[in-house]
């Protein structure tokens, strides 16, 4: 990833940490499913492909990713003239670096507690 792609994870991930409160489910494994269904359904939105809505959690889901693209084109322009393919590769680093923030360099130790 060069320093230009970096640079923008870095910007999305910002936005994410300052204005969405799903970031701060209190188990890992709910991070890992949150992180997942909502950052490809963003994707899914950000490149105009269908999004699968065909259960309640897909709409939940769909509603923070609903958020998530609007705030994201808002704020950071450049993203209106990516092509399809290097949004992908763009939300894919985001992924990475979310769960890295979110789950695996957490010093919360809540996330991997068994019984909470």
């Amino acid at each position: 990833m060069d320093d230009v792609m970096k640079d923008r994870v870095e910007q999305l991930a910002d936005f994410i940490m300052k204005w969405c409160l799903w970031q701060f489910h209190s188990r890992a494994w709910d991070r890992e499913r949150q992180n997942e269904e909502i950052l490809t359904k963003t994707m899914q939105l950000l490149c105009d492909e269908p999004v699968n809505l065909s259960t309640p959690s897909d709409r939940c889901y769909w509603v923070d990713a609903v958020y998530l693209a609007n705030g994201f084109k808002k704020t950071c322009p450049w993203l209106g003239i990516m092509d399809k393919k290097d949004i992908k590769l763009l939300m894919q680093g985001l992924k990475g670096r979310i769960d890295y923030l979110t789950i695996n360099g957490s010093l919360n130790q809540e996330l991997t507690n068994p019984i909470y």
